[in-house]
């Protein structure tokens, strides 16, 4: 046991300074975030600071904006997902081919992510602004269209934040799949042509299941992403028309820094936290079971 822990002292050296600061800016300051939760801190003073038990869990549960805001995120994090891996894992097939231009394409395709997406939400605003001045009504009037209220209906409000957040997302996650693809043996497919497999019976019983590892990584960020979504939304609709696009961290942030009311906020903070992580587990364990499968 002792030649064990001496074999391993050099490695533990490594991992430490990683550990000290995940505990430092991670571990410490969710510990205190949980015990403020239970409290009326208003954000500035710690000594004056009341002890007031799980009022500021009942606020939140009976508060109608955070649940508005909670079904937003939840049809978000199921849609936005499902589409982007419905798109990537094609644009990834067509990226892999052997197009003298592929280089070119996967750079064209992989930049939308490149920019931040608060910038992303202040561009499309005035792309898709809900007025004839805005580039995609003043397309839309070229062909004898009526202009679409893109940010002043909540339908299309949410379908346009959805929209935006695929163009920026699609070639990034493509690139994943992209990686995967190019680690698939050749030996598969020459074994399905022998056995006289179709293009769609090679993509269907090869292909698609040697992705399962990206795919595992891929809906994991989307997920994650998907729930914590804030800087998007906040740029190209400020949440609204009323709630239409409020996601439960601007839910967050306008109960801290807007409403001071920072005990509520860290207990939503505290309640969002378990629906992610709880979402999470259950997500990577039927995708690690697919895998295995």
């Amino acid at each position: 046991m002792k030649v064990k822990i001496k074999k391993e002292l050099p490695y533990l050296g490594f991992i430490l300074p990683a550990f000290i600061v995940y505990t430092v800016l991670t571990v410490i300051p969710l510990v205190q975030t949980l015990g403020l939760s239970f409290t009326d801190w208003d954000g500035y003073a710690i000594r004056n600071l009341h002890f007031i038990g799980l009022e500021n869990y009942k606020s939140v549960f009976a508060d109608r904006g955070m649940k508005s805001a909670l079904i937003n995120t939840c049809v978000y994090s199921l849609i936005f997902p499902a589409l982007t891996t419905l798109f990537a894992i094609p644009l990834a097939l067509a990226l892999n081919s052997r197009m003298k231009t592929k280089n070119l394409q996967r750079a064209v395709f992989f930049f939308p992510s490149v920019p931040s997406a608060i910038i992303l939400g202040y561009l499309w605003a005035y792309i898709l602004a809900p007025t004839r001045n805005g580039l995609l009504n003043k397309a839309l009037m070229l062909f004898g269209l009526k202009p679409i209220m893109w940010l002043a209906v909540p339908k299309w409000a949410f379908f346009s934040v959805l929209l935006v957040n695929l163009w920026g997302q699609i070639g990034w996650h493509a690139c994943i799949y992209l990686a995967q693809l190019q680690s698939i043996p050749a030996e598969y497919y020459e074994a399905a042509i022998v056995d006289g497999a179709t293009p769609w019976q090679k993509f269907r019983y090869v292909t698609f299941p040697m992705l399962a590892s990206a795919m595992t990584t891929s809906v994991m960020l989307l997920l994650l992403n998907s729930m914590k979504l804030y800087d998007l939304p906040f740029a190209l609709t400020s949440g609204g028309p009323g709630t239409a696009t409020t996601m439960v961290s601007q839910m967050i942030i306008k109960a801290g820094f807007v409403e001071k009311s920072y005990g509520k906020a860290t207990a939503m903070s505290a309640v969002f936290f378990i629906f992610i992580a709880v979402v999470s587990v259950v997500q990577l364990k039927l995708m690690k079971k697919r895998e295995v499968d």
